[in-house]
C-alpha cells in the first residue's frame, strides 16, 4: 500500500496506521483487554442491528446538528477522551483540538494527555470536555479538574470502570512504558517500574489509582467544581440507576473500548437498557465500535444523544495529524447523513425505535 493511498472509509486510516506506527505504539492503541472477545463484538454486535427504512419521505435537507448538555454541535459524533496522542503524532491533543473544533464536535480530553490542558486550551476555540480518573491522592485529581475549569472546560467525565487496569497482553509482550505526562509536573511522577518486566502501565496504575471509589465519592466530586458530571463506563440498568441517583448529569455507555473487562457486554447491546432506566432524565452517549454512519444511526434510534470515537480518531492522527482527524470525522458525518437520507429521516428527532430492528427481534418475528 503506497502512499497514494487514499481511505475511503474510517477503517481506511488503520491500515494507514499500522504501517505507520512502531508496534508497541500500534499495539497499545489497537488492543484490548485478554481474548480481545469484547473488543471484536464491539465491532460485530453493530452488523446484528438491521435498519427498517422509510421511503418517499421528503429528504432534500438533511440536518444532523443536535445539542449535548446544551452546546450545539454538527453532527452527534464527539472525540472520545483517549491518552497519549503524542504517540501517534507530534502535534497530539493539540491537533484532535483543533479537528475537532474545525469539524464543530466537542472533543473530550483525556487525563492521561501528553499536551497540557492550557496547551489545548489555548490552541483553538472549541467545545472541551475534561476526563477524569481519581488518584489515591485526592488533591491532585482537584487540582486537574480546577484546571481544566479556569481554561474553559465545559463538562467533566469521570471513568468509573478502572478501578485496576484491564490485562492488555499486547502491551505486556511489548514492555509499553508509560511516557511522563506533562500535566502532572510537580505533582506527582507518571513513571512505573514494573517487576515483571512487562508494561509498566500496570505498576503505574496499581501505585496511583484509587481502586476504593464508590458511589458515595460523586458527592464529592461534585463538592470540587461547578461542571456537569458525566459518568463513563455504565454497562447496566442497576448502574444507570444509581448514576441518575448520585445527581449524574449524563451518562456515557462504554466498555472502556474493550480494554478493561474481556466479555462485558458490547456497548450497543446493552445501550437500550441503559436509556429505559433514565428515561429522558439525563442525556446517554456511547462509545465503543463505531466505525460507519450506520452505526451512528443505529446508536441515536436506541436512544443514544451522541456517540463518541476513541481509535478511528488515533488513527486519523497517526495517518495525516490535524487534517486526518477531520477526515475521519467528517466522512462519519456525511455516512451518517447519507444514513439518514436513505432511512427516510430529516433531522434526528425523525430517528426512532422503530427505525432498527435487533436480531433477536427479528428471531421473535419468525416464530
Amino acid at each position: 500500500m503506497g502512499s497514494e493511498f487514499e481511505p475511503v472509509n474510517v477503517n481506511g486510516f488503520q491500515e494507514l496506521a499500522k504501517q505507520l506506527l512502531p508496534k508497541m505504539y500500534y499495539d497499545y492503541f489497537a488492543g484490548g483487554a485478554e481474548d480481545e472477545h469484547t473488543l471484536k463484538d464491539n465491532l460485530k454486535a453493530f452488523s446484528r442491528i438491521m435498519i427498517r427504512p422509510r421511503v418517499l419521505v421528503d429528504v432534500s435537507r438533511i440536518d444532523s446538528s443536535t445539542t449535548i448538555l446544551g452546546f450545539k454541535i454538527s453532527s452527534p459524533v464527539m472525540v472520545a477522551p483517549s491518552a497519549l496522542h503524542q504517540l501517534a503524532h507530534l502535534d497530539g491533543e493539540v491537533a484532535t483540538a483543533r479537528a475537532a473544533a474545525a469539524c464543530d464536535t466537542i472533543m473530550v480530553l483525556s487525563y492521561n494527555s501528553m499536551r497540557t490542558i492550557e496547551e489545548v486550551a489555548s490552541s483553538c476555540s472549541g467545545i472541551r470536555f475534561f476526563q477524569i480518573y481519581v488518584y489515591k491522592r485526592r488533591d491532585i485529581t482537584a487540582q486537574l479538574v480546577q484546571r481544566a475549569e479556569n481554561n474553559g472546560f465545559k463538562a467533566i467525565v469521570l471513568t468509573a470502570d478502572t478501578p485496576r487496569l484491564g490485562r492488555r497482553e499486547a502491551d505486556i509482550r511489548n514492555k509499553m512504558v508509560q511516557p511522563e505526562l506533562k500535566n502532572f509536573e510537580g505533582l506527582i511522577s507518571t513513571k512505573a517500574d514494573s517487576e515483571t518486566g512487562g508494561s509498566n502501565l500496570q505498576a503505574f496504575v496499581d501505585g496511583t489509582f484509587d481502586a476504593s471509589l464508590s458511589w458515595k465519592d460523586i458527592q464529592w466530586l461534585k463538592s470540587i467544581t461547578k461542571l456537569p458530571i458525566l459518568i463513563k463506563g455504565v454497562l447496566t440498568h442497576e448502574d444507570a440507576i444509581l448514576a441518575l441517583d448520585a445527581g449524574a448529569d449524563g451518562i456515557i455507555v462504554s466498555n472502556h473500548g474493550a480494554r478493561q473487562l474481556d466479555y462485558a457486554p458490547a456497548t450497543i447491546s446493552v445501550l437500550e437498557e441503559v436509556v429505559n432506566a433514565v428515561r429522558g432524565k439525563i442525556p446517554v452517549l456511547l462509545d465503543g465500535g463505531v466505525r460507519r454512519g450506520t452505526d451512528v444511526f443505529k446508536a441515536i434510534a436506541l436512544g443514544a444523544q451522541a456517540v463518541l470515537i476513541g481509535r478511528p480518531v488515533i488513527f486519523g492522527l497517526a495517518a495525516k495529524g490535524e487534517f486526518g482527524v477531520k477526515r475521519v470525522l467528517r466522512m462519519l458525518k456525511d455516512e451518517f447523513e447519507l444514513s439518514m437520507a436513505l432511512a427516510g429521516c430529516p433531522n434526528l428527532r425523525d430517528i426512532t425505535r422503530r427505525h432498527v430492528r435487533m436480531e433477536q427481534e427479528k428471531r421473535q418475528s419468525m416464530l
